[in-house]
């Protein structure tokens, strides 16, 4: 049976346009996979953890192959849990809302805890740096407020570290096999927002019907 994990990231569950589509797909993908497991991390809802002493300590006994404490082996046990939905996922998915020309902080406080060495990524000096997720795909679905594309006549798109970010950390732990949905202009009213994400609903149920043939 395929699992599909879902990392909700935005806070605005009934008018989160990203949380609406990434919706869609999944439902979509369903139809044609009936027995896929859904999981859902819902960063708002979770008791994410802080990066604190005895993490940063567990880490860089980590890094000089030294024996942890009893306290550094808590924090590291809880930030290898918090990692473990992603190792099992054969699909990830991500609703992501642009914030402040990024990423909501609630998704980069995730990303730090669980982007450390052995967990979901390794090292040597032959190699370098190497994802340890293998066999994967994601779909990331971003909204934006405006329009950040080349084509806008504005300078948003210089401003644009959501996707970059994502898609460089997706690459990093191992999935290159990603894909992008865009919704855009999402706070310029109905007349723009509604046919937006009409518009990357249409595009996920294709994306779902064509991830399900190959």
């Amino acid at each position: 049976m395929a699992r599909l994990v879902h990392i909700e990231c935005s806070p605005r569950k009934q008018r989160s346009a990203s949380l609406q589509v990434a919706r869609s797909f999944i439902a979509r993908y369903q139809e044609h996979h009936p027995d896929t497991e859904i999981v859902t991390l819902d960063l708002w809802a979770m008791a994410l953890p802080e990066f604190d002493q005895h993490a940063m300590d567990a880490k860089y006994a980590g890094l000089a192959g030294t024996a942890l404490t009893p306290a550094q082996q808590t924090a590291w046990s809880t930030l290898r849990a918090l990692a473990e939905p992603l190792h099992r996922a054969d699909l990830l998915v991500l609703s992501v809302p642009l914030w402040n020309f990024s990423i909501p902080y609630k998704l980069k406080h995730f990303i730090d805890l669980v982007s450390q060495k052995d967990l979901l990524f390794g090292f040597d000096p032959e190699r370098g740096l190497y994802g340890l997720l293998h066999n994967k795909k994601a779909v990331v679905v971003y909204a934006r407020g405006l329009d950040f594309s080349p084509q806008s006549s504005t300078p948003a798109q210089y401003f644009d570290f959501q996707e970059p970010y994502v898609a460089a950390w997706l690459q990093f732990i191992g999935i290159s096999d990603s894909h992008a949905v865009i919704i855009e202009k999402t706070i310029l009213g109905e007349a723009q927002d509604l046919p937006a994400r009409e518009a990357a609903t249409e595009q996920v149920r294709r994306l779902a019907d064509s991830l399900c043939r190959s």
